[in-house]
Parts: C-alpha cells; structure tokens; sequence
C-alpha cells in the first residue's frame, strides 16, 4: 500500500469519476483502474460500487477515505513541522472565514508589512466538509467545527442601518419590534449573520420582510444608502459609519450583539507563520477596538 495508490484513490473517492481522476493526476485511466483495483485486492474489501461505466464509493470506501484524509494530512504536516525546524517555513497561511468583514485586507496587509513571506490562501463562505483544510478560522459564535479550539477575538454590537430619510432617523436607539413592518435587505440564507439577526428578529415578535437577499456586506450597505430598506449592520466588522445618507442605531431590545473567534485543529501541526498570525489577529482586535478606530 504506498502513497500514490493513497493518492490516487483519495481522488477518485472524491470526484467519483475514474475520467475525471485520470485528467487530474495527468495518468491514464486504465493505470487509475489497476491502482484501485489492486488496492482493493491488498484490503480484499471493495471500496466501490460499480454500475456499468460509473462507480460510487460504498459505506467502507467512505471508512477507509476517513484514515486516508487523516494519514496523508498527518504527513503533510509532518514534512511543514520539519521545515519549519530547518527554519525553511513554506510561509502560506490558510484561512477559512465565516463572516464577512472588510477589516480582513488590512490585517493580511499590516502582518506582510512586518513578514513578507508570508501567503495566503482565503476560504470564504464555504460549507465545511470533513476534509477542509485550513490553518485558521475565523467565525462568529456559535460556530464549531468538531476538532478545533476557539478563543474570542471581538464581541460587537449588530446596529440597525437606516436610511437618512427614515421615520426613526433622528433617534439613537429603537425597540427592534418598532420595525416589523419595515422592508429588510439581507445577507442570504446560510450566512452566520442572517441567522443571528432572523433569530434576532423572532424574539422581538415577527419575522422580517426581506426584499433584497446579497451574497457580501458591500451590496447590503449600497442598497441602504439607496433609501431602499433597512439593514442590521455589525458595528465594528462592517465599517462603523456608513455616510451621511445613512444612520445607525443602537438596538435596545433585544440585546444584539456578536462575538468573533478564531479556532484551529488541536490535532494538526499550526505553522510558525500561522501561529504567529493568530498571536496578530488577537492584537489586532484589541488595539483597534481600544483605540475605536474602526
């Protein structure tokens, strides 16, 4: 059993398609068939089921992917563990973000400044999936992902924007009920926020009426500034002030708020330069937010 049969069946397990794998690994596809097959024949289990030209990973190919995703991971991070120690750092980082903030740019471009090998590589917005790799992530509670550590970063308030020529723009604060008949526009479905500020919401009685769905932060503050809806907006992530043609105000009830964390795999090697990123992220945070200069 050596690597590249490993290999090999990793992505074909994964694509489910010996064509595609062959393409992939730029190796014929008759040579992808006689490594798995012969695989199967060193385990005497089979790990696919076939039905004509298309073949479909069963129940102990899906057991076996497990220990193969884990055994390859651990040797990947085994050879950056020793060029770490040979002070020869590969020097990307891995980030898997779960919320959006425009605050991202300008900590990647402040840590550069101070450690020019580092590279990044960003996950935005992605479903996890059991063999997402990532050095760091960054999310807003409650998120897990089963495996990693969190530490908070930042807790914000979550405002509520308002067009300048709203019925409650000369106040500083309102009651979230005060808006249940208000036209929303929103991050879409399956966005940490949007899940918060729906439950949000539910427990001021009603359930928003949303008119415009957006995939990023940047098209929801354009929408509001257009006199178009309102909008919950994180006080710190999203930029504070959104211009003059937009208010914010402070929610009274209920309490509305986020915290940020960032997690990490307890079982995988972290990098120097990752490890020092995440010493960053936490400095970051508290200097801008003590500073209030977000």
């Amino acid at each position: 059993m050596d690597l590249l049969s490993l290999r090999c069946f990793q992505i074909v397990a994964r694509l489910e398609n010996m064509t595609k794998a062959a393409e992939m690994l730029q190796v014929s596809q008759p040579a992808i068939s006689k490594l798995i097959g012969n695989l199967e024949k060193e385990l005497t289990i089979r790990l696919f089921d076939r039905t004509g030209k298309y073949i479909r990973l069963n129940e102990y190919g899906k057991r076996f992917l497990a220990k193969v995703d884990l055994a390859l991971q651990t040797l990947e991070d085994g050879k950056t563990e020793l060029l770490d120690m040979a002070e020869r750092p590969t020097g990307t980082v891995v980030i898997f973000i779960q919320v959006g903030s425009y605050l991202l740019s300008d900590m990647i471009a402040r840590f550069r400044q101070k450690y020019p090998e580092a590279e990044f590589k960003l996950l935005q917005h992605e479903n996890h999936r059991s063999n997402q790799v990532f050095d760091l992530c960054i999310s807003s509670s409650p998120f897990r992902i089963p495996g990693t550590e969190s530490v908070p970063v930042l807790t914000e308030e979550i405002m509520l924007a308002v067009p300048s020529g709203h019925r409650l723009a000369n106040r500083k604060s309102i009651r979230l009920s005060e808006l249940s008949t208000d036209s929303f526009i929103s991050l879409k479905l399956g966005k940490q926020l949007r899940e918060t500020t729906d439950s949000l919401c539910r427990a001021a009685g009603f359930t928003p009426r949303i008119i415009y769905e957006c995939d990023e932060p940047s098209m929801v503050r354009s929408l509001v500034r257009s006199g178009l809806g309102v909008s919950f907006i994180p006080a710190v992530t999203w930029g504070g002030s959104q211009g003059s043609s937009v208010v914010l105000l402070s929610i009274e009830e209920p309490v509305s708020s986020r915290t940020i964390e960032i997690s990490w795999y307890t079982n995988r090697y972290m990098t120097k330069i990752a490890h020092k990123f995440r010493g960053f992220i936490q400095e970051y945070f508290k200097e801008s937010t003590t500073n209030n200069s977000l």
